[in-house]
């Protein structure tokens, strides 16, 4: 649960670079707002991701934090992933489109591409939160044979 939990977050804290939102870019519009927004959370996801599964992956082999994500991560990173892969789906119809973006149709496409695959992820994240949460499934609780086999000795 650990490893759901902090992959969700690592997501969601790839916000963290869009202080770089700001960065000159050449043109203006809402288009390129949208370059820079989707480029700034790529990089800060090139960051947070990596380091949220890490520290999963250090507390689930503790068995430290094994309660089960809430619903309310659960829906804020379903719609935080839908929000990315639609708007890199559109920032990659405006890159291949006429005229194609900034310049550099290629890189735009590449930028799209891992935007809406990072969207995609973070849905499923989101989505196997919510699920997991859905079914009333806790960590902490022994499964039901567990449990049988234990009252029978």
């Amino acid at each position: 649960m650990a490893m759901l939990r902090l992959s969700a977050i690592g997501f969601l804290a790839g916000v963290v670079a869009w202080p770089f939102l700001w960065l000159p870019l050449r043109g203006d519009g809402f288009q390129h707002a949208r370059l820079a927004a989707l480029m700034a959370l790529e990089m800060g996801q090139f960051v947070t991701v990596p380091v949220a599964l890490v520290v999963g992956f250090v507390l689930a082999a503790r068995g430290v934090w094994a309660r089960t994500p809430g619903h309310l991560l659960g829906a804020v990173t379903v719609a935080f992933g839908i929000l990315v892969a639609t708007q890199a789906w559109a920032m990659g119809e405006w890159a291949g489109g006429r005229p194609a973006g900034i310049g550099d149709p290629d890189g735009e496409s590449a930028l799209a591409f891992l935007a809406t695959i990072s969207g995609a992820m973070t849905t499923v994240v989101g989505l196997a939160i919510v699920l997991l949460r859905w079914a009333g499934y806790d960590s902490r609780t022994a499964p039901v044979r567990q449990r049988r086999a234990r009252r029978r000795r």
